[in-house]
Formats: C-alpha cells, sequence, structure tokens
C-alpha cells in the first residue's frame, strides 16, 4: 500500500473508530440503511412503462410537426436532417451515414 507522507496523520483515536466500522461491516451487520434500498429500488421499477404496454389512453404532450420544406429523412439512419446536411444534392443520405 502507498503512503501519502504530505497528509495529515490521523490520531490513534480516528484510526480504532475507522476499524470499528470496518469490522462491523464486514462481521454480518447490515447498515442501517439497506433495508431502504430494496424498497426504492421496487418504487422504481413500478414506474417504468414495459414496451408493448397499452397505451391508448394515453395522448401526446408535445406537438408533433411534420417534415418540413429544407428537410429530409436519412434513409439509413431514419433521422430528419436539414438539406445542408445531404452528402450531394441528389442524394438521401446525411453526411454521417455516407
Amino acid at each position: 500500500m502507498a503512503t501519502d507522507y504530505d497528509a495529515s496523520r490521523k490520531s490513534e483515536d480516528e484510526q480504532k473508530e475507522e476499524s470499528l466500522e470496518a469490522r462491523r461491516l464486514t462481521s454480518g451487520e447490515q447498515d442501517k440503511t439497506s433495508g431502504q434500498v430494496d424498497v426504492d429500488e421496487t418504487a422504481l421499477a413500478e414506474s417504468y412503462e414495459l414496451p408493448g404496454a397499452d397505451l391508448s389512453s394515453e395522448t401526446l404532450s408535445i406537438e408533433v410537426t411534420p417534415e418540413q420544406a429544407d428537410e429530409f429523412v436519412c434513409t439509413a439512419c431514419f433521422l430528419v436532417q436539414h438539406t445542408s446536411r445531404r452528402s450531394s444534392p441528389a442524394a438521401t443520405l446525411c453526411n454521417d451515414c455516407a
């Protein structure tokens, strides 16, 4: 283990407290908050929408605008790009996919 000689030294009491804390955690005693982690993970998992779920009652919260005259859809990545991003004037590929 490397020793940092520039760091301030800890007192014997601080070293004993750290070693006692390490022993307590490794001796099988669980941390006081360990049970709360499982509850939070369960609540978090319930908030996700699964793919293929029935979303017929949901409404869109954003406005979807149709493709503009100065835009095109790249045939490789299917992203809507500005016409200045075409690889060539007649191409349907963007600069990234060309």
